[in-house]
């Protein structure tokens, strides 16, 4: 996934900071690979004087909070002895005074930071707190969700010939397969989802050409459930299993593999796998 994608996500839970917490002004970044993290994201300022800032742990507001791992507010940045004032040159020229800040933690690792500021010095209240901390789970979420489908994909893309010298390989792809189609229906974002599916069918095409044959002049078509069904099973997934990871019904599950089986001309769960993966839908 690309990091303009991250940006997306980043935008988005501060104008979610701003709405719900009654913050006119919210800024934020996340960590690049340094162990420095950049402001690249601000809504409701009227300079660029924060665009760019590089936030070192330890320093300013947000450096305290990477540090802390939680939370942190003040109700006049530049009067505050709380907190070092490494960054006031670029505070007071955006007019900021009241500020808080909390940290975006994926899988026990600080990744970021998101604010909020008042162009007054006033104590800032929990509405505008559980605002900016729900706003960072909600980021925390999106962020874990890009990170495994990141992994997944790169599993996707492991090449069919090193797949078939290696059969526990081919197994680890087949099953970052279902992980794929089950975590795509989790994915708020569309154009996310669009891409995880994609890579289901790069990796549904990279099964075997020995294993496969030519496509009638009715190639065989099953709806997404279908086939997320479909690769639950060829997993050695039961109904109930299935319907755990796919979110569905045990009762949804098993329609699901009867239409399946209908349109495969298949009579066995293992046989409806089968012509599947002869069909190109499963790897």
């Amino acid at each position: 996934m690309a990091d303009s994608d991250r940006a997306v996500d980043v935008r988005t839970a501060l104008l979610r900071m701003r709405r719900r917490g009654g913050l006119p002004v919210a800024f934020g970044g996340l960590f690049a690979g340094s162990r420095q993290f950049r402001i690249s994201e601000l809504t409701g300022t009227t300079t660029n004087s924060l665009r760019g800032l590089a936030v070192t742990p330890g320093n300013g507001l947000g450096g305290k909070v990477l540090t802390m791992s939680r939370p942190i507010s003040v109700a006049d940045y530049p009067a505050s002895r709380a907190i070092s004032h490494e960054y006031d040159g670029a505070v007071v020229a955006e007019g900021l005074r009241s500020m808080l800040a909390v940290p975006v933690v994926v899988r026990g690792r600080v990744r970021g930071v998101l604010y909020g500021a008042l162009r007054q010095p006033l104590m800032l209240g929990d509405r505008a707190l559980s605002a900016a901390v729900e706003a960072a789970r909600e980021l925390e979420q999106s962020l874990a969700v890009r990170d495994e489908a990141e992994r997944l994909m790169d599993v996707a893309q492991q090449p069919s010939s090193a797949a078939e010298a290696d059969p526990a390989l081919w197994e680890e792809v087949r099953e970052a397969h279902v992980d794929l189609r089950a975590l795509a229906h989790r994915v708020p974002d569309p154009h996310l989802r669009q891409e995880i599916l994609r890579a289901c069918g790069r990796l549904a095409r990279a099964s075997s050409g020995g294993t496969r044959v030519p496509p009638g002049p009715k190639p065989v078509e099953l709806s997404p459930r279908e086939v997320d069904v479909l690769a639950c099973v060829a997993s050695g997934a039961t109904n109930s299993a299935a319907a755990d990871r796919l979110g569905l019904r045990p009762e949804t599950v098993k329609s699901y593999l009867r239409s399946s089986m209908r349109k495969l001309g298949a009579h066995t769960r293992l046989h409806a796998v089968v012509e599947a993966r002869r069909a190109g839908l499963l790897p």
